[in-house]
């Protein structure tokens, strides 16, 4: 790959829900990407990483634990009923947690390392023909999304992302030019 493919990547990748939530992502390459994500840098090499892959009922189960706490926390009909479904819109949703460190300085480099590896894990996944969102956990569900998830209750989940084949396209959005400080 040239430094000008990987740039081309990069440009190309979009945020898109625009997913055929019909069709099966290949277990091979969802195993890639979940392999890619764990090669994004980790400082005092703590793998913080923690991975579930959701597919089939889970899906739900993950929606109906959310819109639980959602409704408990006087959250808006509406926005309780809408968390219900939303993760049935793709085929597999991919939850992606950090391990807490030894200190805060490292919770927070594992919380780094954790994004980093989504953004791995996005870029593998545009380089495969998928579509792919990144979803913010929803506020008060960290407890709820790890027993579904089955991760260690002290993990802080970073990231439910959105996979699948597109049936539509995004347009870019563009970017302003980069404001850089040269010193």
């Amino acid at each position: 790959m040239t430094p000008q493919d990987l740039a081309q990547l990069i440009r190309a990748r979009r945020s898109s829900l625009l997913i055929d939530a019909q069709r099966e992502v290949p277990r091979n390459i969802v195993e890639e990407l979940c392999e890619l994500l764990t090669w994004a840098p980790n400082h005092k090499r703590t793998w913080p990483w923690h991975i579930a892959v959701l597919s089939g009922d889970t899906r739900r189960e993950l929606g109906e634990a959310i819109s639980l706490v959602m409704a408990t926390q006087g959250e808006e009909d509406f926005k309780v009923t809408k968390a219900r479904s939303k993760y049935l819109r793709s085929p597999i949703v991919i939850a992606v947690g950090a391990a807490p460190g030894d200190s805060e300085q490292r919770t927070a480099e594992n919380r780094y390392a954790a994004a980093a590896g989504i953004q791995n894990l996005l870029l593998g996944a545009e380089a495969h023909g998928l579509a792919t969102l990144w979803g913010s956990p929803p506020k008060g569900a960290n407890d709820a999304m790890n027993a579904v998830c089955q991760f260690p209750a002290t993990t802080e989940v970073m990231g439910l992302i959105y996979v699948g084949y597109p049936n539509g396209v995004v347009e870019s959005p563009g970017r302003p030019t980069a404001q850089v400080n040269w010193l």
